[in-house]
């Protein structure tokens, strides 16, 4: 695998030469940053093609990130904005001496105990271990109904913090990913996104086939994918295409 630097008209960007069968194209926040990976071997003037054919989809997508409602660093600190399920809360905080945990107060509150002089990194840890429990309450039901609906095995799912993507999936092993910041959206985009990771099961790339088979599953899907990349979070939002 290479890395350079590609420039086209007033575009730059990061290009990968990997072993991979097809171009994907992707677009992330804040700022815009380009990263397109090709096959090893892909001439110039078809890369340069491939790119030119996607400049209206490259400049919707940077305008929809300039445009985004972005959260900005946490503090965890009493009556900060935080989100679950798609939902608004405001930060209560409660200092005991006992284990940290977190609870819902309501409509309005997520209540966080800790320790008292307990730190940020502290506070922020024993949050995230909370939205964790809570999408592995969730996500067994999802997950199953799906799969049937699809007609495909997932032997195994997991969640974790990724920094680019909503969820990934290994074909081989039939495993999927599924980002921790998913708890923080609507049930709904949740869906979406597992629906997304299973399709791959049945056709690896983003092509035609694909979208045939997410348009038969989830008609809705365009606008759920809207949807979770308008919500108030931070970096997580991304977009990405393939040839």
């Amino acid at each position: 695998m290479s890395a350079e630097t590609l420039k086209i008209g007033e575009l730059s960007m990061e290009l990968i030469r990997k072993n991979i069968k097809n171009m994907h194209l992707a677009v992330y926040p804040p700022s815009g940053r380009l990263r397109l990976a090709v096959p090893l071997h892909t001439a110039e003037e078809t890369i340069r093609l491939f790119v030119i054919s996607k400049i209206g989809w490259i400049r919707r997508h940077q305008r929809s990130f300039e445009q985004q409602n972005r959260q900005s660093p946490l503090e965890y600190v009493r009556r900060e904005s935080h989100y679950f399920q798609g939902r608004r809360y405001l930060l209560s905080i409660e200092e005991v001496d006992a284990p940290a945990r977190v609870e819902l107060k309501n409509n309005t509150y997520i209540q966080l105990y800790c320790r008292p002089n307990s730190s940020k990194e502290q506070r922020a840890s024993t949050m995230r271990e909370w939205y964790r429990a809570q999408l592995k309450q969730i996500l067994p039901e999802i997950v199953e109904r799906w799969a049937a609906k699809i007609g495909v095995q997932v032997p195994e799912w997991q969640i974790k913090q990724m920094k680019t993507r909503w969820g990934t999936c290994n074909i081989p092993q039939k495993r999927i990913w599924l980002n921790l910041e998913l708890a923080k959206k609507p049930l709904s985009c949740l869906e979406y996104v597992v629906v997304h990771e299973l399709v791959h099961l049945l056709e690896r790339h983003h092509n035609a086939r694909f979208f045939g088979f997410m348009d038969a599953f989830l008609p809705q899907w365009r606008s759920l994918k809207e949807e979770l990349n308008r919500a108030p979070l931070s970096h997580e939002n991304w977009a990405e295409e393939g040839d």
